[in-house]
């Protein structure tokens, strides 16, 4: 057997190579170990990793939020390497989407109970689901003498064509009807009641003149380059259940994370109040 020699030693052949192979194998090693980030800076790493690494993101979007979204979006591409295309409709339309396989990143709700059934269902990434905004619901007419700031057409709204979303798809569908039963209006109205899709619907309805007033977000008549035409009552927030928004990323990638650290983000939080909606705390 053929010998090497190293300090005045002579070892065998096959040990150097033991030794190299093994050399070999534990640099490998460190070349293909997983990169793990401290808690403290994991977040903002993540982040930095992200924006660096282009990737398209579809975003589900209930209708009320369809707007805000696109300013959220815009701002967020402006920081970010990644795109977002924003889809639009109905809560209740996206969650028969999401579980029927539509492929969709994140989900923004109008509501936190399609959000929890997703979760259920497991068609979530676990612990993603939190609120993201508080909506709040306006009757507006496009028409003026219709509606009054301090709500007196509640009196007498079963003598006008009223628009809202429908209460088994749309959140604001669910306020409405709270506040016409609270009224005592919904027994007699409930056949004759105008219903949209969504919040979008409603919109075209009264702006079309389709309908005299309707429920809709607050940020539907403020987003549309100037408060909307006609008069619009904010309606008090006693009158229905509070409409909590929740937000769900349903296919988990080094984006989607990004975009939810966005959200969360002091310059989201400023675009979604100015927006007409409240912010969780």
């Amino acid at each position: 057997m053929k010998a090497g020699k190293a300090d005045g030693n002579v070892y065998p052949l096959v040990v150097s190579n033991f030794i190299l192979r093994t050399t070999l194998f534990l640099v490998l090693i460190q070349i293909t170990a997983p990169v793990r980030v401290s808690a403290a800076g994991g977040q903002n790493e993540l982040r930095q990793t992200a924006s660096h690494q282009k990737a398209a993101l579809r975003i589900a979007v209930a209708s009320n939020f369809a707007l805000t979204a696109r300013a959220l979006a815009n701002d967020y591409e402006s920081q970010s390497a990644n795109r977002v295309v924003i889809i639009s409709g109905s809560t209740g339309k996206h969650y028969a989407q999401i579980i029927n396989g539509a492929p969709f990143d994140i989900f923004l709700a109008a509501d936190t109970l399609r959000p929890a059934l997703l979760e259920e269902e497991g068609f979530i990434d676990t612990g993603t689901r939190r609120t993201y905004a508080i909506g709040r619901l306006v009757l507006w007419s496009a028409k003026s003498g219709i509606v009054d700031e301090e709500g007196h057409i509640l009196e007498r709204l079963d003598q006008y064509r009223i628009a809202v979303a429908n209460e088994r798809l749309a959140p604001y569908g669910v306020a409405a009807r709270e506040v016409i039963s609270g009224a005592q209006h919904w027994n007699q109205m409930r056949d004759s009641l105008i219903r949209g899709e969504n919040i979008s619907q409603v919109y075209h309805f009264v702006a079309s003149g389709g309908a005299d007033a309707g429920f809709v977000a607050l940020s539907s008549v403020i987003n549309r380059g100037g408060d909307a035409p006609g008069a619009y009552w904010i309606i008090p927030q006693k009158l229905y259940t509070p409409i909590d928004q929740q937000a769900v990323i349903l296919r988990s990638s080094l984006a989607a994370i990004d975009f939810m650290a966005y959200l969360g983000s002091e310059d989201a939080k400023a675009i979604i109040s100015t927006s007409g909606y409240r912010v969780p705390q």
